[in-house]
């Protein structure tokens, strides 16, 4: 078995896993696609302070420059904040839940907001400000999120997060619940929009595999079936499309650490 979480998966979950580490050991192509917080690092109150899990940083390098894979965080941060946090610079990485792309060469595309989307945005901003929640809010240039993380009035904060979302006009725009919050946004691209898009470049035969942790990686889970491995990283199951779970950090670092031996990295 690959994986020391493998005895905790059912025999068809572990089936999977051991298929695409076969296939990725032989692959022309391959691609790692990485969720940030709360897969490769663990959450915390203060979201500047949200570093990687010690081992994480120097796996995802030895990855990036010994194993002939494409790696990509998709993260629903702005995607600039993230090369700062995990400490590797010129990394591939998709923000804003696929709205944004900075490529690893420093190239950035933003998709286009509708104007009037993005008049409702800056409303929906003032009205969040109203209601007492500024110091919760994240600024991004598709939208609001608030965060209530360890909180004892999340309650409270969220049902005025969609008072808000209710008498603002809502038409172009999304309410995403997260980990920890909800984010008021620009409807559009997703996490599976990010898969599609890397599968669509690299062609349906390369190895690809997706490490992800909350319900927003479940669209990313979804676009995968069929193509690669959906691997869910959480300390308890639950429900998913992914094809596999491991614990973090332990199960996280175990399948970075048999990516490089699959590849002959090591």
């Amino acid at each position: 078995m690959l994986l020391r979480e493998a005895e905790n998966l059912p025999k068809e979950a572990q089936r999977k896993m051991d298929d695409f580490f076969a296939r990725l050991s032989c692959a022309q192509s391959r691609a790692l696609l990485l969720d940030y917080d709360g897969t490769l690092a663990p959450f915390h109150v203060d979201r500047d302070l949200a570093e990687p899990y010690p081992e994480i940083p120097a796996l995802i390098d030895r990855i990036r420059s010994a194993t002939n894979t494409r790696i990509a965080i998709a993260t629903g941060r702005c995607a600039k904040e993230i090369s700062g946090l995990i400490g590797i610079h010129g990394i591939e990485t998709w923000g804003c839940h696929g709205m944004e792309r900075l490529h690893a060469n420093g190239t950035y595309e933003l998709a286009k907001i509708d104007a009037q989307v993005q008049q409702r945005i800056t409303k929906i901003n003032e009205l969040l400000t109203k209601e007492g929640l500024s110091e919760m809010m994240e600024f991004k240039p598709t939208g609001t999120a608030v965060h209530w993380r360890r909180m004892p009035s999340a309650a409270n904060v969220a049902g005025r997060v969609r008072k808000v979302w209710l008498m603002s006009g809502q038409e172009g725009l999304n309410l995403i619940r997260f980990d920890g919050g909800l984010e008021i946004r620009a409807a559009g691209k997703n996490k599976g929009d990010i898969v599609r898009t890397v599968l669509g470049e690299m062609g349906k035969k390369a190895a690809v595999a997706y490490l992800g942790d909350d319900q927003t990686d479940e669209d990313a889970f979804a676009a995968l079936q069929g193509f690669g491995l959906g691997v869910l990283v959480q300390s308890e199951y639950r429900p998913t499309v992914a094809d596999a779970w491991v614990r973090p950090p332990e199960g996280l670092i175990a399948f970075l650490q048999n990516w490089i031996c699959a590849c002959g990295g090591d």
